[in-house]
C-alpha cells in the first residue's frame, strides 16, 4: 500500500534563507520602532522558565509602561546590544524582500486579513502581548519552520487573543492599545456584533459577513464576554486558551510585498491545544473540526520528524493538567483519527508515553 501523501513539503534552501534575512531585518525595524526617541530602560522577566524582554518607559501621568520585545534569544540579544552600544540595524528594503519570498513559495494570507493584523500592530496589539491564533497563526508558522502546509489553512476568520485579567504570563499588566479604534479605523466595515443580551461583543464582522475578528482571551471564573479597558475592546473567554498563550513566540506575516512582526503560539502547543478544544466542539461545527484535523496533523507530522523534544515537552504539559484536559485530548484524537489514521496513531503513542501513569510507570 502506498504512503498517503505529506501534509509539508520543505521549501527550498534559498526560500528558507530569504526568510530568515526577512524575519531579522522585519524584527529590527520592529524594535527600533519600539525603543526609538523614547527614554527607558530593557526590563527582562522569567516566567515559567522562560525570559521575555521589555522596554520600560514612564509616561507624562509618571506611570511606568512596558513594550513587549519578545522572548529571549540570540537575534533580540544582539538587537538590544547594537541599541546600549548606540547603533541601529538596517532594516534593508523589506518589500524586495518579502516579494523574494513569495516568489520562492512562502505561504502568504490575503490582502483584507493581512491588513487587519498589520492595524493592529501599529496600534499596539503585539507589543501589548497580543497574540495572533488560529489560522492566520498556522500560516505564518509554516514559514518559519521552512515547509509549506498542504491543507487546514483556508479561512475568514482572524482570530487574536490576549490573557487579558485571567491568566499572568510573560505579559506587561499596565500596557495599553486602542483596538476598537485599530479595527474600525480600517473603514472594512467591520462593527461590533449585536448580541441579544446587550454584552459587550468581541466579535467584530462585516455587512456582508464575509471578514471575522474574534478577540479571545482564556477562561476564568465567568464565560461571558467582558470589557478589558487597557485594549478598549471586550474579549471572550475560551477554555484552554491558556496552553497557547505560555511561551508564546515571534515571526513575520506576509502579503504581496507587505510583512509584519507578530507574536503566534509556540508550534507544538499550538497543535495540542487544536487537539483539546476540538473535544469541544459541536457537530455543528463539522467544518472547523475537519479544519482543525488537518492543522492538528499537519503540525503533529512536523513535530514527529524535526521537533520530538518540542512535541514531548507539549504533551507532557497538557497531559499533566488534569483527567479533563487529557479526555478532550483523546476526544480530540480520535476527530484526527478520522481523517488522518496514521498521524493520529504516531501522535497518540507521544500522549500515552507523556501520561501521568505511564511516567511513573517509567521512573
Amino acid at each position: 500500500m502506498a504512503e498517503p501523501p505529506r501534509l509539508f513539503t520543505d521549501l527550498s534552501p534559498a526560500a528558507q534563507t530569504n526568510f530568515a534575512e526577512l524575519f531579522e531585518q522585519a524584527r529590527a525595524a520592529a524594535f527600533d520602532r519600539s525603543v526609538r526617541n523614547l527614554p527607558g530602560s530593557f526590563n527582562r522577566k522569567t516566567v515559567k522558565g522562560r525570559d521575555y524582554w521589555y522596554w520600560q518607559v514612564r509616561d507624562l501621568q509618571g506611570v511606568n509602561r512596558q513594550v513587549y520585545l519578545g522572548p529571549d534569544d540570540e537575534r533580540l540579544a544582539r538587537l538590544i546590544e547594537l541599541h546600549e552600544q548606540g547603533k541601529t540595524q538596517s532594516s534593508g528594503d523589506l518589500a524586495a524582500l518579502v516579494t523574494a519570498c513569495v516568489s520562492l513559495g512562502c505561504m502568504t494570507v490575503i490582502a483584507q486579513h493581512f491588513a487587519i493584523v498589520n492595524r493592529m500592530a501599529e496600534h499596539g496589539f503585539f507589543r501589548a502581548g497580543g497574540v495572533l491564533i488560529g489560522t492566520h497563526a498556522f500560516i505564518a508558522m509554516a514559514n518559519m519552520l521552512g515547509v509549506r502546509w498542504s491543507s487546514g489553512w483556508r479561512t475568514n476568520d482572524v482570530d487574536v487573543a490576549h490573557p487579558g485579567r485571567n491568566v499572568s504570563l510573560a505579559l506587561a499588566d499596565n500596557a495599553k492599545a486602542d483596538i476598537h479604534d485599530a479595527i474600525t479605523s480600517l473603514e472594512m466595515g467591520l462593527l461590533p456584533q449585536h448580541t441579544l443580551a446587550a454584552e459587550p461583543s468581541s466579535t467584530y464582522l462585516t455587512a456582508k459577513k464575509d471578514i471575522r475578528v474574534d478577540l479571545l482571551t482564556a477562561a476564568g471564573r465567568k464565560a461571558e464576554a467582558y470589557r478589558y479597558e487597557p485594549l478598549n475592546v471586550s474579549l471572550q473567554p475560551l477554555k484552554f486558551m491558556e496552553f497557547s498563550l505560555e511561551h508564546t513566540t515571534q515571526t513575520a506575516l506576509l502579503a504581496g510585498e507587505q510583512v509584519v512582526v507578530v507574536n503566534v503560539p509556540s508550534p507544538m502547543r499550538y497543535a495540542l491545544h487544536k487537539l483539546v478544544i476540538m473535544g469541544e466542539r459541536e457537530e455543528a461545527f463539522r467544518t472547523k473540526i475537519v479544519k482543525d484535523a488537518g492543522q492538528v496533523a499537519a503540525l503533529a507530522e512536523y513535530g514527529l520528524a524535526r521537533s520530538p523534544a518540542a512535541l514531548k515537552n507539549a504533551a507532557e504539559d497538557l497531559m499533566g493538567r488534569g483527567p479533563g484536559w487529557r479526555n478532550r485530548a483523546a476526544e480530540g484524537l480520535a476527530h484526527v483519527a478520522a481523517h488522518h489514521p496514521r498521524i493520529a496513531e504516531s501522535l497518540g503513542a507521544v500522549l500515552k508515553a507523556a501520561s501521568p501513569r505511564a511516567t511513573r510507570k517509567a521512573a
